[in-house]
């Protein structure tokens, strides 16, 4: 024989208070006593309540109170990346004021779903979606979600008319960077990029080579906009140790070196550094190298990187608002964002002495 579970109302009998204040007291939305607030807790401890059914809440809403947060990477190493780190603390801040909770997802519109497993983008139970980027792949996905009139917003991506974006001047402010470098003299320059798409092998990307990636995109047409012909090693994701394997190719000829080096991030910065300490070269003596983002990296003490300062942290809190309002049927706008270039002691004047120029790397 099953036991009745007890509900808000035999607290509030039990409490002697009435159902409407018991109910205020476990949802915080309303100031009472703190002699009526203990009375409803020692009440709903003596009839074993634990508080309201969240599932029941979501049945009278209409909403289940759950936002999907899309990568388009794993999710394992987008956590290892502190900017997605603040911008996800900034989205949480942003949905808090609707009562609604974070779930992450990692669509693979590619995979057979007879085969994937955990929720997907269109298989959530979610009233909003944040994209951390948007490529082709997310396309058809997209096409759902709208049929059913779920709000969509993108941080840093192109999710097509009519989906409010978070933009990051990345191109502009790129461009600040290289325009620095040449303003120190440097004209052997390599550029040390993002991964050009997901699931990207670290190499040198070929000039005609499609970048799915926005962020990886925008920053290097900025680069290049100042040096068109500089080399691009693309890393296979935001990390010091992909920045050390870059470094290490790129530093690898002693007679065919960059004196400067322009990192699509900041970690990737702090690798290339580490890798021209290990060919024995002065940073910002011998090669100058610029970073992207603006975060504190452990391992650098002694430099304060040149790099573009991004606000990661309103970026986020600013999606997270936007899908507020949409989901409260207001109308959200795109939100745009500029970098701070912020000069540190990681560049300098290029070498008086001439080095052969960095030869562009082979067609694959």
């Amino acid at each position: 024989m099953s036991v009745r579970r007890a509900t808000i109302a035999d607290v509030a009998r039990e409490a002697g208070v009435s159902p409407s204040t018991a109910s205020v007291v476990f949802s915080g939305k309303a100031a009472v006593s703190d002699a009526t607030r203990q009375r409803v807790l020692d009440a709903a401890t003596s009839l074993g309540y634990t508080g309201p059914d969240p599932r029941a809440a979501s049945l009278r809403r209409g909403r289940s109170g759950i936002v999907g947060v899309v990568f388009e990477e794993h999710l394992g190493t987008a956590f290892l990346d502190p900017v997605k780190t603040l911008m996800m603390d900034g989205l949480a801040d942003g949905v808090a004021p609707i009562d609604a909770g974070l779930l992450l997802l990692k669509e693979d519109p590619l995979a057979d779903p007879s085969q994937a497993g955990g929720a997907t983008l269109t298989t959530a139970p979610i009233d909003a979606a944040v994209l951390i980027g948007c490529s082709g792949r997310l396309a058809e996905s997209l096409e759902t979600l709208g049929a059913r009139g779920i709000p969509v917003v993108v941080i840093e991506g192109d999710a097509g008319p009519g989906i409010p974006r978070v933009h990051l001047d990345n191109r502009e402010a790129q461009r600040h960077a290289a325009s620095h470098v040449r303003s120190l003299g440097h004209e052997q320059v390599a550029i040390v990029a993002l991964p050009a798409r997901a699931g990207w092998s670290a190499g040198w990307l070929d000039a005609e080579a499609d970048i799915d990636i926005d962020v990886t995109r925008e920053r290097l047409a900025g680069a290049h906009e100042v040096y068109p012909d500089a080399p691009v090693y693309s890393a296979a994701g935001s990390f010091i140790d992909e920045g050390l394997a870059a470094g290490r190719v790129i530093f690898a000829d002693p007679a065919n070196r960059p004196t400067a080096v322009i990192a699509q991030s900041d970690l990737l910065a702090a690798g290339v550094i580490r890798a021209a300490e290990e060919a024995g070269l002065d940073v910002p003596g011998d090669v100058s190298v610029t970073g992207f983002d603006g975060i504190t990296v452990d391992g650098l003490e002694g430099y304060t990187l040149t790099t573009l300062v991004q606000p990661a942290t309103e970026k986020g809190r600013a999606a997270g608002r936007a899908v507020a309002a949409m989901i409260e049927g207001q109308d959200a706008a795109t939100v745009h964002f500029t970098c701070e270039f912020r000069e540190g002691n990681t560049t300098g004047p290029a070498p008086s002495t001439p080095v052969r120029p960095v030869d562009s790397p082979p067609t694959p």
